[in-house]
């Protein structure tokens, strides 16, 4: 078994994901008066969701904001107000009531076996760590669901200003814990993210972001595969 004293946790894809209701998306419109399909429906949640790279075309302004979308509440807002513009929602008060559904901490679901591995690491004698790029406070959604005292930091980009995969954050995050990086496992659904955890010495577990009821006990796998406890 890897000799990990700490285990960090990436939020989405992994310890919860966001599965919108379809009461969201009623009485949708884009630009000529259609309602969005259940295609352009899911072609917004991947855009909403997706962790690294570029989900509509941007250039100037546009493509600095969302590239500090993680960095400040503010540039998150903006960033995601034009992904939803470029992705057919042409109404602005609906823009606006759509990102405040999507950024609302209590609207993600939990994966089946996140409180069991949060707490089985804890009951190893590990620290439980979650880093997140994120532009607002998720506390909330561990506080429902009961497993707030199972984390020992909750390290956010949007507070931190440093965002995946920026090494600085993984510093920052095992330092947080208390740990040497080498000392760390990450846990993530991006290699390109959360595996950027790899250039500083620590160990990194991928987990596949799939849909919550598909995903039983694929962290509790990942972390096991690693040689961490769960």
């Amino acid at each position: 078994m890897a000799d990990y004293r700490g285990v960090l946790f990436d939020f989405s894809g992994t310890l919860f994901r966001l599965e919108p209701d379809p009461a969201w998306f009623a009485g949708l419109v884009d630009a000529d008066g259609r309602p969005l399909d259940d295609a352009a429906q899911q072609e917004l949640l991947y855009r909403m969701t997706v962790p690294v790279g570029v989900p509509v075309p941007m250039d100037g302004q546009a493509l600095r904001t969302w590239h500090a979308r993680d960095l400040s509440s503010a540039h998150h807002r903006d960033a995601y107000l034009y992904v939803l513009e470029h992705s057919g929602v042409a109404d602005d008060a609906e823009r606006r009531r759509l990102y405040g559904e999507f950024s609302d901490p209590l609207n993600w679901s939990i994966y089946p076996d996140t409180a069991a591995v949060l707490r089985s690491v804890r009951e190893a004698g590990l620290k439980v760590g979650v880093l997140s790029n994120i532009g607002y406070d998720i506390r909330p959604a561990f506080e429902r669901a009961g497993i707030a005292d199972l984390v020992d930091a909750f390290v956010l980009s949007f507070e931190v200003g440093h965002m995946k995969p920026d090494v600085e954050i993984f510093r920052i995050a095992s330092a947080a814990l208390g740990l040497a990086p080498e000392q760390v496992l990450m846990v993530g659904d991006s290699a390109e993210a959360d595996g950027a955890s790899t250039a500083i010495g620590c160990g990194f577990a991928q987990v596949e972001p799939l849909p919550v009821a598909q995903r039983p006990d694929g962290l509790v796998t990942a972390v096991r595969s690693a040689g961490a406890p769960a």
